[in-house]
């Protein structure tokens, strides 16, 4: 999945987010950017958090950015990467949902969709690619990972 991310070119590396708005946005820069989702996806995303609370917040430090209310601007299912080098909080009052990792994703393809999240369970479970993830800087560090911790 990582070397997936590097190929479709659908990561991004910053240094920080001025708030977890702008890092919903940023996360949604890659796939934005190639047609996969529209403008009106990112915003459905931010409503929802704004609505229902950081329940994107997977594990600590992990977010995954997604709308619970439809899958209008989605174009194609794809999820895109990107980490943050200081986290963002998306509540004030609880460290726990600070993220610098995160994995957006668009579905409109429920059998893909399912073959992304096992994806994504296998990343989310391993607590040692999550924290060199943490650390990754380039699209190299992508690849390394993957072949280190994925391709077995």
């Amino acid at each position: 999945m990582l070397r997936e991310f590097v190929e479709k070119k659908h990561y991004k590396f910053a240094k920080e987010a001025p708030s977890w708005q702008e890092a919903v946005r940023m996360s949604c820069e890659s796939i934005l950017a190639d047609g996969t989702i529209e403008e009106v996806y990112v915003n459905s995303i931010i409503d929802c958090i704004t609505e229902y609370g950081p329940y994107i917040i997977i594990v600590p430090n992990v977010a995954m950015p997604h709308s619970q209310l439809s899958a209008e601007g989605v174009n194609e299912t794809a999820i895109a990467f990107m980490r943050l080098e200081k986290p963002v909080s998306f509540d004030e009052n609880d460290p726990e949902k600070d993220a610098s990792l995160f994995f957006t994703i668009a579905s409109c393809n429920p059998d893909q969709h399912m073959e992304n999240i096992m994806k994504l369970t296998e990343i989310f479970s391993n607590e040692e690619l999550l924290a060199e993830l943490a650390k990754a800087e380039t699209p190299e560090d992508l690849i390394r990972l993957q072949e280190k911790y994925l391709d077995k």
